[in-house]
């Protein structure tokens, strides 16, 4: 079937795409060689052959090359990732005598003139019409010979979104989602990576290091105990996984209850509109769709040196280790690297930090550095510009010992220790490369397995869609592949045409003290904006909830970045502090209505919390004047 792009047929007789060319010095006619018909019989082998093109093709375009409403119309079939085969009637020989038999057929004398499902829907604005009130899609969906309406490839929180979304449009839905074991052979249920080995449990264990600390602040307040407070791993872990286990059951019920088909089984593409299923037994069943959504996400990356997979772990492993790790070098400098380092130091763990260079890469770098200065204040060691070179196990065990030798980045120093368990979070591949993406021609960046999409999250490939962490240039957050997922199914599906906005999307670091942020760090704004551009406000601040517990007064921070050639608009919002998600969330709700210095100073604050901060905010880094806290 013709595509997006195609060269039109010389021949109105090509009815499937396929180029024809005609001998030289020969026009192209309707007629076929060498025959001859009365007016009557011409106009009836033309009246059959349109009937064929109508008849033939789900989507039936007649346009002309240079008609900027035609353009309209191929965009949106485009965007809607429907195949559509057109006929240029500008560039057939034939073009006059095939729109007057149109206009016999339909009454449009027009173009574009569209059919779909051997329906005539009309012209631009009627297609535009049949679009917003859902008629187009139901046409759309009429005598498909596909298994199911959309096939959605992984089970985590935007495949699920999207798949939930579009069931609840109508549509036949599978959902096929598996977890290939990590080298260690964990391996979890329904919900992807934030549910099982991610967000969820990473908080929860944030949580119980948490209140360690503030065991030790309570004795200020006045509690007393007497007996020895330890942590329990094993207490810990059974009640998070049990947690998990719910989440997964409940995912597995919401499917059933919207329709949705889900299938345990690893995907691959066989063909443009058929994938393979891969059961964990090796059985492999196939399944055809209209439209496909790769919501496949991202597995920890490995180093590449002797003993990495076999000794070590990442965050697939640690939250259902069932044995304390002990002695911990955790590589890397990711936020799950100093998430993971940080609560299990809060466990009252030996922990150790090995970074190959920066602090959280792609953060602002001076929020990056106070939280790696709080973290060694409160026992984290970092090892600075070093990188391992080889794992060796010197005991068996749980934890067992393992020797690590790494190497300085900056010269020939090599360095080596043991520890009881090594953790790395030295970032994440994309899982894309044993999709099958290659025979249907959905191109990935070859480097890092991303997939470049439109703004619609749509590939190269207008029927296959992609949502998540494994999209090009986008954040990977859960919330956003939620949203992109819904957003997707709506558009594809329902009559709306609302698309994903990936500005100013807020987060957090769940390290010991929380970092959240919003919109543009420092270097990017400076980089961006010009410095001379831009105002930054900032100031170290004391919770008074830190204040009887005795802890410093000057480790919080909070800045924001403004664009003073923009009424001083927010462009960038940082807070280093106690509960730093649930004031950023707050305050990134503010920076998508166009928050300026000014309305933050129109604010009242709210006495006392952490978020007021931002309220009396008066001194800026170009002053230089000093914002170090002297009382409450």
């Amino acid at each position: 079937m013709g595509k997006v792009g195609a060269v039109p047929n010389r021949r109105l007789a090509s009815v499937r795409g396929v180029p024809a060319t005609s001998p030289p010095g020969r026009r192209a006619r309707l007629s076929s060689p060498g025959t001859s018909h009365q007016p009557s019989e011409a106009r009836e082998e033309m009246r059959r052959r349109l009937r064929n093109l109508i008849e033939g093709n789900r989507v039936m375009i007649f346009s002309k090359t240079y008609c900027p409403h035609s353009t309209r119309v191929k965009e949106l079939f485009s965007s809607l990732g429907v195949d559509y085969n057109v006929l240029e009637l500008d560039r057939v020989d034939d073009g006059p005598r095939v729109q007057d038999m149109l206009t016999e057929i339909t009454n449009q004398k027009t173009v574009p003139n569209i059919f779909v499902n051997k329906v005539h829907v009309g012209g631009c604005d009627r297609t535009f019409q049949a679009h917003h009130n859902g008629l187009l899609q139901k046409l759309l969906q009429e005598s498909s010979a596909n298994d199911y309406d959309l096939i959605v490839i992984g089970g985590g929180s935007g495949g699920l979104s999207c798949a939930k979304e579009a069931a609840i449009l109508g549509k036949k839905v599978m959902v096929l989602d598996f977890v290939v074991p990590s080298p260690q052979g964990t391996s979890w249920g329904l919900g992807g990576t934030c549910v099982n080995v991610g967000c969820i449990p990473k908080k929860l264990m944030h949580q119980a290091a948490l209140l360690g600390q503030a065991l030790q602040d309570s004795r200020k307040f006045g509690w007393e105990y007497n007996q020895q407070v330890k942590h329990n791993w094993e207490t810990m872990t059974e009640a998070v996984q049990n947690h998990i286990g719910s989440l997964n059951w409940s995912y597995r019920l919401s499917l059933r209850e919207n329709g949705v088909a889900y299938v345990n089984a690893y995907g691959e593409f066989v063909d443009l509109h058929k994938i393979k299923a891969t059961n964990k037994k090796g059985q492999e069943t196939y399944f055809s769709a209209s439209k496909f959504v790769i919501a496949t996400g991202e597995r920890p990356r490995y180093l590449g040196i002797q003993g990495d997979k076999e000794y070590c772990i990442t965050s697939d492993d640690l939250f259902s280790l069932p044995y304390c790790p002990g002695k911990t070098l955790v590589v890397g400098a990711s936020y799950v690297a100093l998430e993971c380092a940080g609560f299990l130091a809060g466990f009252g763990l030996d922990v150790t930090v090995m970074v190959r260079s920066v602090l959280l890469r792609g953060f602002d770098q001076e929020m990056a550095e106070k939280v790696g200065s709080y973290m060694e204040k409160h026992g984290v060691k970092f090892l600075r510009k070093f990188v391992p070179l080889m794992v060796q196990q010197l005991e068996k065990g749980s934890p067992g010992k393992l020797k690590v030798l790494a190497k300085s980045t900056e010269g020939p120093e090599t360095i080596e220790d043991v520890y009881n368990t090594v953790l790395l979070a030295i970032g994440r591949d994309s899982c894309t490369r044993k999709l099958g993406l290659e025979k249907i021609g959905v191109k990935i960046n070859e480097k890092n397995g991303k997939i470049p999409v439109n703004d619609m999250e749509q590939t190269n490939v207008p029927h296959i869609y992609a949502i998540g962490d494994v999209l090009e240039g986008k954040p990977e957050l859960t919330p956003v592949a939620i949203k992109a997922g819904k957003l997707l199914a709506r558009r594809l599906f329902g009559a709306s045409l609302e698309k994903c906005d990936y500005i100013n999307v807020p987060t957090t670091v769940f390290t010991p003290l929380e970092y959240g942020c919003c919109g543009f760090s420092e270097e990017k704004a400076i980089e961006v904006y010009k410095k001379e551009n831009l105002e930054v406000y900032h100031t170290l601040f004391w919770p008074l909830e830190w204040t009887v517990a005795g802890r410093d007064n000057n480790t919080c921070y909070a800045k924001i970045i403004c664009n003073k050639f923009d009424s001083d608009r927010v462009i960038g919002f940082h807070i280093l502090g106690p509960n730093a998600g649930e004031i950023t969330q707050g305050f990134a709700a503010a920076m998508k209505c166009g928050l300026t210095k000014q309305l933050l100073d129109d604010t009242i604050g709210i006495h006392p919390t952490c978020g007021e901060v931002f309220t009396t905010l008066e001194i800026t880094k170009s002053s230089g004047l000093d914002v170090t806290q002297k009382g409450c």
